[in-house]
């Protein structure tokens, strides 16, 4: 059954819940920066927007796709000796570390090379899983989600790009009386935010940019459909905080930070402005996933001018954090 079969189109007389599956990437426990209390984070892969500094850059595509640790590579030559797509042969020599050619990869329907590679320097982003194998994970840490009013978050990626997946499974958390938050850009049609809106707690939405034509330029989409989601999310009633992850040159200015604030300070059930520092971390894996990014290398901002910008919205009386603290 295809990707787009199995998560855009799917048809519930055809596949039975506990036969639905998703593309999930990871799942990282004690997580306390996304949503209340100690919390799962469960990452969906797939994303429509493709900002240029993201952190997560193993979530852009949708299906499962090999990752390569230069570093971590002793130059064996099993994974080339062994690759059905002939995809690492190229300019090979013993003790080097093959380059993958991504364009004759097999991947989602390979993944070989990762199970004989000794020294994990290929691996798999990215794994089919049923709501159950999810919930097995999430349930592992239910101790703690009752001590301090935490659960479990969807995220990615971008979870809106498995609607039909994520409805079930934040359903499914509900039914078992865990506390769900959805981290999500917005970019999705209203109706599939209709859907999955009904089991959810707490809604971590993003915010990069208030001009739409900037927000084209820096993710590849404009923002019209993800203020007007706003807007609707907020008229629901449900707690909302406003991530905005900052990016030297494109969403640091006075006058942007001040248009922000404008906008977010209309919304009823705001809880907070989360300002992000842009940082460097993602730059191995973009390396990892043969990426090339234009910003790699590019500075930090002072923590100095971050809290500067921080005060600027807080002027507007919101209220308004510094990396989530």
């Amino acid at each position: 059954m295809s990707f787009q079969t199995r998560f855009k189109v799917y048809d519930p007389n055809a596949v039975k819940r506990d036969e639905l599956m998703g593309v999930i990437f990871d799942i990282e426990r004690f997580a306390i920066h996304n949503g209340p209390g100690i919390r799962t984070l469960v990452f969906f892969k797939g994303c429509n927007v493709k900002c240029n500094w993201c952190h997560n850059p193993e979530s852009y595509h949708d299906q499962p796709e090999i990752v390569r640790i230069t570093e971590k590579c002793i130059g064996c030559g099993t994974c080339v000796q062994k690759c059905k797509g002939n995809c690492l042969s190229s300019n090979w020599s013993p003790g080097k570390a093959p380059v993958i050619e991504r364009e004759k990869c097999l991947m989602p329907n390979c993944g070989f090379c990762s199970t004989v590679c000794y020294s994990d320097a290929i691996t798999v982003s990215g794994r089919y899983l049923t709501i159950a194998e999810v919930m097995e994970e999430v349930e592992r840490d239910r101790e703690f989600y009752g001590r301090t009013g935490g659960g479990v978050t969807f995220s990615g990626g971008e979870p809106m790009a498995q609607p039909v997946f994520l409805e079930a499974l934040a359903e499914e958390s509900k039914n078992r009386g865990l506390d769900t938050a959805l981290e999500t850009c917005g970019g999705a049609p209203w109706t599939a935010f209709q859907s999955v809106l009904k089991f959810i707690n707490t809604v971590i939405y993003d915010l990069k940019h208030m001009d739409s034509d900037k927000h084209r330029e820096y993710t590849g989409i404009p923002n019209s459909m993800i203020l007007e989601n706003l807007r609707l999310i907020d008229s629901l009633g449900i707690p909302i905080r406003i991530r905005m992850p900052l990016m030297p040159g494109f969403n640091d200015s006075d006058d942007h930070i001040q248009a922000t604030a404008v906008f977010v300070s209309s919304l009823k059930n705001l809880q907070a402005l989360d300002i992000y520092p842009y940082h460097r971390m993602c730059e191995p894996k973009w390396e990892h996933l043969g990426i090339y990014n234009e910003k790699h290398g590019m500075p930090p901002h002072p923590m100095e001018a971050v809290r500067r910008l921080a005060q600027v919205a807080r002027d507007f009386g919101i209220e308004v954090t510094v990396g989530g603290v």
